[in-house]
């Protein structure tokens, strides 16, 4: 993250929770939806004091019996044309899921925050990133965030990449639990004057008014289903150059860059890269500097956009490595790979590129990645840049042989 040093002396120490609550408020929400979720709880409370207090003028909270009455309701809410937004987590977004569809094919551009946190059975209420890859079909573009500086700031982003007339697609802000939602961090939090000359009010063209009848969501035959679908692909395809722009923009209101599509570290010779997306790549930043300073060409790509999948971006960024290990806190099961490993591999498929890649998958239900794992897994790819073999093309970083 980029910060004018004269900004630092705004900068205030909040939890990650408060600092995206506070980034929703300022955002002018018009309506508000959602059921508290550990570890999603603290944005909404937030909110809800925030309402209370009369900090949030012309909002409406709606207090619902679960998570999926709060997508229900936002549906509705924004089909008539309000700015809307929620958070949820886990098996509160896969309750969901079948109203993420409707929410994306009926084009509402509702904001919400996914704190990330791992899936159940068994229940554990840790990090990792399941909850949300698992629900990369459902047509909302996905942006996953570093730190709570960047998952705060990425809020507005959002709202401006989804209200775009070129696209009216639903977006997640991805949030690793705990890690981000739960630590308390120094970060610059807008002012209102400064969110407004970044992001302006919601102006929809098409919305549900009496003196205007039309309809959202009805009936769609194969006459017209195809068409549908077509019209959804062509507008995250239109998001991509805009996922860019609104992190240029942002940057020239606050100072502040997280990356627009992707974003690279000490990049510029790397010959092992790292990709990645989410909070693990503070560790990795710290692992790699150590490197850089024995000499060794080591860099990091960081995945932002995973929807729409940025797959031009990723492959020029690839391009000069000479071996690529993709880590990430997930699997694909029956695929025994992580999903962001499976979906660079068939990006590069059908071009000239061709760069030995292996993938880990770590940190499964909040199980800790230490500077230690990732000096291994840099080791094994080294390996493979010097001899071009790759005995195991992705496996677990660490499996207890005891509990098995």
């Amino acid at each position: 993250m980029a910060v004018n040093p004269k900004d630092k002396s705004k900068m205030v120490v909040v939890e990650g929770s408060y600092a995206t609550a506070h980034a929703a408020k300022v955002s002018r929400p018009q309506v508000i939806s959602a059921y508290p979720i550990t570890p999603q709880t603290h944005i909404v409370e937030d909110l809800s004091k925030m309402m209370a207090d009369g900090e949030i003028p012309d909002c409406e909270y709606i207090n619902v019996e679960s998570e999926f009455s709060a997508i229900s309701a936002l549906i509705g809410a924004s089909a008539t044309g309000a700015r809307t937004y929620s958070a949820t987590t886990s098996q509160g977004l896969l309750l969901m899921h079948e109203a993420l569809f409707n929410a994306a094919g009926m084009r509402l551009p509702i904001v919400m925050t996914v704190v990330n946190r791992a899936i159940g059975a068994p229940i554990n209420i840790w990090n990792d990133q399941q909850d949300s890859l698992s629900q990369r079909d459902c047509g909302w573009i996905q942006i996953y965030t570093e730190d709570t500086q960047e998952a705060a700031d990425t809020v507005l982003q959002a709202f401006k990449i989804a209200e775009d007339k070129n696209v009216l697609l639903p977006v997640m802000v991805c949030m690793d639990g705990f890690v981000l939602s739960h630590v308390y961090e120094p970060v610059i939090l807008m002012d209102q004057a400064e969110a407004d000359r970044f992001l302006p009010p919601f102006a929809p063209d098409k919305y549900l008014d009496p003196k205007n009848p039309m309809s959202f969501g009805t009936l769609g035959d194969p006459s017209v289903y195809t068409e549908f679908r077509y019209s959804q692909e062509e507008a995250m395809k239109r998001a991509l150059p805009l996922i860019e722009k609104a992190a240029k923009d942002f940057e020239k209101v606050t100072g502040r860059y997280h990356g627009g599509l992707i974003d690279e570290y000490k990049m510029e010779d790397a010959e092992i890269v790292i990709v990645s997306f989410g909070s693990i790549l503070g560790t990795m930043k710290d692992v790699v500097d150590a490197y850089r300073a024995r000499g060794e060409k080591v860099g990091i790509l960081k995945v932002r956009a995973f929807r729409p999948f940025p797959t031009e971006a990723i492959n020029k960024a690839l391009s000069k490595a000479k071996a690529i290990v993709v880590v990430e806190k997930d699997i694909s099961l029956g695929r025994n790979e992580g999903i962001l490993f499976t979906e660079i591999k068939a990006g590069m498929y059908n071009t000239s590129t061709r760069i030995p890649m292996i993938g880990y998958m770590v940190g499964h239900g909040g199980r800790d990645v230490k500077p230690s794992h990732i000096e291994e897994i840099i080791e094994e790819t080294k390996k493979v840049a010097k001899t071009g073999k790759i005995t195991i093309e992705s496996r677990f970083n660490e499996v207890k042989e005891e509990l098995l």
